[in-house]
């Protein structure tokens, strides 16, 4: 039986992205400043995961009054209370942040049942109380930790991603393929800051997981404008063009099989893992369109401008080449 091979966009596409690579940069780089703005001024809504604070799961005979709810504990001295149904529609989640700041974070299960029972008490009403689930507290210097943590993997991973392309490709494709990965990550953090959804650790996995998705991308076309232009003959910026096309299905096809299973992710994943699907999902759009529009077009401008030089051959390669006709 003979297979062959799945092509949504057929090989031999002459497409000119290079045409539009002022456009796509330009593009690129407002959609940046808007979400460095947003992140600036809006600033994310972090989860307890960062904050600290008290979580509690109730559940109520019928479907309670969300508003009804938030306003008591406001009135109690929860003003920065989350309260947002999940489940059944009989199920609501509380998040308290510590009342005062500055105040020392209570400390125990005792002061956490406390908590606990408050809420029970506050978000119950005449014949629809209200009982606990669950009830847990996460500390401030754990959510400050975590945060730290975050900061220091995102750290590690641009660094390793620059040390493993700048051997495998040279010092423009690492700098080419770090801004592009940059700037995917990026939108996606600035979407959660402009929406004001909340910002917790899935979210902060899913950021990272769109770093590697953007790198595989840009690897996979940039390993093409290597061969491409070590073997043709033509201008640079013909490499690229030919490069991006030649890559054109595979990125389509792997994006959108990805796209569908982080969908699923999204439908069947429940409440908890919303966040992170969405962000996987805004990453693999933002991302596949980055590899063909933002990351070779980078290669054609200012100190990024690769030439036939770069790719050349080193020794052994350049000997046998020598001996060619």
């Amino acid at each position: 039986m003979k297979l062959f091979p799945l092509h949504l966009v057929p090989n031999d596409t002459r497409i000119d992205f290079m045409r539009l690579r002022w456009v796509s940069i330009a593009i690129a780089v407002i959609l940046a400043v808007v979400a460095i703005g947003a992140i600036a001024v809006k600033g994310f809504n972090f989860a307890l995961d960062f904050t600290g604070g008290t979580v509690v799961e109730l559940r109520f005979q019928t479907p309670p009054d969300v508003d009804q709810v938030r306003s008591r504990l406001e009135a109690a001295g929860y003003g920065s209370a989350q309260v947002q149904t999940f489940g059944t529609g009989s199920d609501l989640l509380v998040r308290l942040q510590p009342r005062e700041e500055g105040v020392a974070a209570p400390d125990g299960a005792d002061a956490t049942n406390r908590t606990a029972q408050d809420v029970v008490r506050l978000a119950s009403s005449d014949g629809n109380a209200a009982t606990i689930m669950r009830s847990e507290f996460v500390g401030p210097q754990i959510g400050k930790e975590l945060a730290l943590n975050g900061l220091y993997t995102l750290l590690f991973v641009v660094a390793g991603f620059l040390i493993y392309i700048g051997f495998r490709f040279e010092w423009k494709f690492a700098v080419a393929a770090i801004l592009t990965t940059l700037h995917d990550v990026l939108i996606c953090a600035g979407f959660f800051a402009l929406t004001g959804r909340e910002f917790d650790l899935t979210i902060l996995a899913g950021l990272l997981s769109v770093m590697g998705f953007s790198i595989n991308d840009t690897i996979v076309v940039f390993d093409r404008v290597r061969e491409n232009f070590r073997s043709l003959r033509v201008e640079p910026v013909e490499v690229l063009n030919r490069s991006v096309n030649q890559t054109l299905s595979r990125t389509i096809i792997t994006s959108f099989v990805a796209f569908l299973t982080v969908l699923a992710l999204y439908l069947y994943g429940g409440g908890s893992l919303e966040g992170m699907a969405i962000s996987q999902m805004i990453g693999i759009v933002i991302g596949t369109i980055s590899s063909i529009f933002v990351a070779c077009p980078l290669l054609t401008i200012g100190f990024l401008k690769v030439t036939k030089q770069d790719l050349m051959p080193k020794a052994k390669d350049e000997a046998l080449l020598a001996r060619r006709p």
